[in-house]
């Protein structure tokens, strides 16, 4: 082992915030559970001592112990390390896609997984970038300005759990979404000048996507059918569809054929009244020339 290796800081928990294990996941808590009794099961049959193989991993030994007591949850790149090392065979890093999905907080694994079984995704917002077309600073600053603050933990597992429901664009086939947002959203420079223009520049290249319908409510709008608030309706394969607004329902989730319908009758119209796709990613052109 050379110096460098020898005198190299080890990772703690302090330096790698957002991996923590919410204690009311009871599944997460679960899957994080059973992979670290396999790590510790097969770390000890090696013969090795902790502090020895987190020094390999490039980890302290108190952070070890948490991801072996199921605390922690241990990050991609350390279950693919730790299989190699102790050679497990596979075993640890087959454990990869359900841990990943364990960071996500429990409402958003939800969420992504209605989502991914979408046909059609439409959704109106008034308040923020919808989260499928987030940047992930502009994620990052959205989540951070809320108060009271949330811990640099939450932060993280949330900006991380909003980036994995953007998977949906990347489905074959993919499915229809539509997006309708207030013009104040694209003038708020939320996060500054550059993660600003990142975020247009974001929904301009969604925008043009053949699956994607991107349109504008204008300022200056003397009919807004969106007062209400924020809309989103999911619809199924097999004809069925879930839809959610602020403004209706006490802003519970609905499948009922007519309360779904009024969500749909709100989202035609609010689509009606705004700027047609071509004239909207011209206004975020503009926008993005003025920055």
């Amino acid at each position: 082992m050379s110096v460098d290796d020898a005198v190299r800081k080890l990772m703690t928990e302090a330096d790698d915030p957002g991996w923590d294990v919410d204690p009311d996941d009871e599944w997460g808590v679960a899957v994080i559970a059973t992979v670290g009794r396999q790590l510790r099961l097969r770390r000890e049959a090696a013969g090795m001592r902790a502090a020895d193989f987190g020094a390999i991993l490039g980890y302290s030994e108190g952070l070890v112990y948490k991801i072996e007591g199921g605390k922690r949850i241990p990050r991609p790149e350390f279950l693919d390390k730790s299989d190699e090392v102790l050679g497990a065979d596979g075993l640890l890093s087959a454990m990869k896609e359900d841990v990943a999905k364990v960071r996500y907080p429990k409402k958003v694994r939800t969420l992504a997984k209605m989502e991914s079984k979408a046909v059609e995704i439409s959704v109106y917002e008034c308040n923020l970038i919808p989260g499928l077309l987030q940047t992930p600073e502009h994620a990052r600053a959205a989540i951070e300005a809320a108060q009271p603050p949330y811990s640099q933990s939450d932060v993280e597992r949330m900006v991380a759990g909003r980036m994995s429901r953007q998977s949906v664009f990347e489905r074959d086939p993919a499915p229809a979404l539509s997006f309708v947002l207030e013009e104040a959203l694209l003038r708020r420079p939320l996060g500054g000048t550059m993660v600003w223009r990142r975020q247009l520049e974001r929904l301009l290249e969604m925008g043009r996507l053949r699956h994607v319908t991107f349109q504008v409510m204008p300022l200056h709008s003397e009919v807004h059918s969106g007062l209400d608030g924020r809309i989103e309706l999911l619809k199924f394969v097999d004809g069925t569809a879930v839809g959610r607004s602020d403004g209706a329902f006490a802003g519970r989730a609905v499948s009922d054929a007519k309360q779904l319908r009024i969500l749909e009758l709100r989202y035609g119209t609010i689509r009606a009244q705004a700027l047609p796709p071509g004239e909207s990613l011209a206004l975020i052109e503009q926008l993005l020339g003025e920055t």
